[in-house]
């Protein structure tokens, strides 16, 4: 598989037992301009006076994102330490994660191998929401997520964290089980997020369709899930018409992709999850800029984001029933490719009149959707870099999400809060379906210059058959051109983390 787990120990440990430990390489503290400014000492009284130095030159104040490092001169048992700037107390969960994040490029330069995380007095009365585990989680999603970097061929692989034992130290080790539940889940969240980068930073030559569906099967295979494989000939067989007609111009043909974790039989609901698959996007003939089109790697992010979710639950093992399918195919420009003006049949059977073949991510998620309701999905979540026009809303900064069901998407929203991700949900008035109307077919893939995001999403909402179904536009947040907080320039990984919480609760909702 392309990523292997970060390889990681951690312990919880209180203050009176670290005398006994082997010194770690670095302590880690939050220190905020609230902790800063008062009379508490952060961690040695040395080196918090010469914090409070940087302080009054204006170089630390103590925001989220700043870290100030010291070597410690032999007054602590560390020969470094890393004062991190966060939100006052009561401390967020995105507190924390933001603050855990910004610590990873320290980590990475000084090639740290051992850290010693020391929480603030009084930290688990300090919380926000009250909830130890899912502050344990957010530190440790933070610094993982924080610590990756993307893979450098040239440098014959990636900026490595060389970190592999973290100690956190409480004041008090009455919550030690709920603490280290929080830990292993936010270590299975960010490994799947950071497999879901991997992916999303694959260069396209290596990552075709048939390369994704390989990728695809060695996963199953490896968590004990079932795995089905259909390649351009079943496909054809099938009826597959939009995977096939966006795929027919490269000379790497379509693959789609089946996953199936069946983690409570007993029920007759499943969740599908449909990630568009385009592992490079031209446009087609419709044919994109050539400035940025090198972006067109991350054009697979949502099967990027599916495939680091079922890592997760293929590790962890949710009491629920989940589909995970991936149309993925390469849309390229070429004398067989599909053209403006072609009217296609879908899986579903319904007709697609094409005006601009860029829109391509909205046909294969037709034939997405219509598989996961054959394999028997009766809710759907589709994940896509589907427009750039969310992004004129959006920025690169929050997910746009629609939906068919307020219900279903208000408790995602609560995950997603949860997770820490930016999602916010935009309108399916059914005054917009005129847009996608057709004299020729029964939907037209692209409705116009206005609404752009809102048209993609009431396209694939056309083969939801009315079944609850939530659409997460990515088209903005599944790529960054620079670092920005825990997020390295690449792929994102966005909504792994967010479509874990959901299905977490989903799971113990029963």
């Amino acid at each position: 598989m392309l990523w292997t787990d970060w390889s990681l120990k951690w312990t919880t440990e209180g203050p009176s037992s670290r005398s006994s430990q082997q010194p770690a390489d670095i302590v880690i503290v939050l220190a905020d301009r609230q902790a800063v400014d008062g009379d508490r000492q952060i961690l040695n009284s040395t080196l918090d006076q010469a914090l409070k130095e940087r302080v009054r030159r204006g170089v630390y104040d103590g925001k989220p994102g700043q870290t100030a490092m010291f070597s410690t001169l032999g007054l602590q048992p560390e020969p470094y330490a890393i004062y991190v700037g966060c939100d006052a107390a009561p401390y967020s969960l995105k507190a924390l994660r933001d603050a855990a994040g910004s610590v990873g490029a320290a980590l990475l330069e000084y090639r740290i191998r051992k850290a010693a995380f020391v929480l603030p007095a009084g930290f688990t009365q300090s919380l926000a929401e009250q909830d130890i585990s899912a502050a344990s989680q957010a530190l440790m999603e933070g610094l993982l997520l924080g610590l990756y970097r993307r893979n450098s061929r040239a440098l014959k692989g990636r900026a490595q964290a060389e970190l592999s034992e973290i100690e956190f130290v409480l004041e008090t080790e009455d919550a030690r089980r709920e603490w280290e539940q929080g830990l292993l889940r936010g270590y299975l969240a960010a490994n799947a997020a950071c497999y879901a980068r991997e992916l999303t930073n694959e260069p396209a030559n290596l990552l075709t369709p048939e390369r994704l569906a390989e990728e695809a099967r060695s996963l199953a295979m490896r968590y004990g899930l079932d795995c089905r494989i259909y390649d351009e000939n079943e496909a054809a067989q099938e009826g597959m018409g939009g995977l096939l007609a966006v795929g027919q111009g490269s000379a790497n043909p379509p693959r789609m992709i089946v996953i199936h974790h069946r983690g409570n039989p007993e029920s007759s609901e499943t969740l599908g999850l449909i990630g568009k698959g385009v592992t490079f996007d031209t446009g087609g003939i419709s044919i994109k800029k050539a400035a940025g089109m090198e972006e067109m790697i991350s054009d697979m992010g949502g099967a990027a984001a599916i495939m680091g979710v079922m890592r997760a639950v293929g590790e962890s093992k949710p009491a629920l029933n989940v589909v995970a399918v991936i149309p993925a195919a390469e849309n390229m420009p070429s004398g067989n490719a599909f053209k403006p003006g072609d009217v296609i049949r879908t899986y579903s059977g319904k007709s697609v009149e094409v005006l601009n073949t860029d829109a391509e991510g909205r046909i294969v998620l037709a034939d997405g959707l219509e598989t996961a309701l054959r394999q028997g999905a009766t809710k759907l979540i589709d994940v896509a870099t589907l427009t750039g026009a969310v992004m004129h809303a959006l920025g690169d900064v929050t997910t746009g999400a629609f939906t068919n069901e307020e219900t279903m998407l208000d408790g995602f929203l609560k995950s997603a809060r949860r997770a820490g991700e930016y999602v916010w949900p935009l309108p399916t008035y059914p005054e917009y379906r005129s847009m996608l109307k057709s004299d020729v077919a029964d939907v037209k893939n692209h409705g116009g210059a206005w609404a752009g995001a809102i048209a993609g999403a009431l396209f694939v909402h056309a083969f939801a058959q009315d079944r609850p179904w939530i659409h997460l536009d990515i088209g903005g947040t599944a790529w960054m051109w620079s670092d920005r907080g825990f997020e390295s320039k690449g792929g994102t990984g966005v909504m792994v983390r967010s479509l874990l919480e959901y299905i977490q609760s989903e799971a113990e909702e029963g």
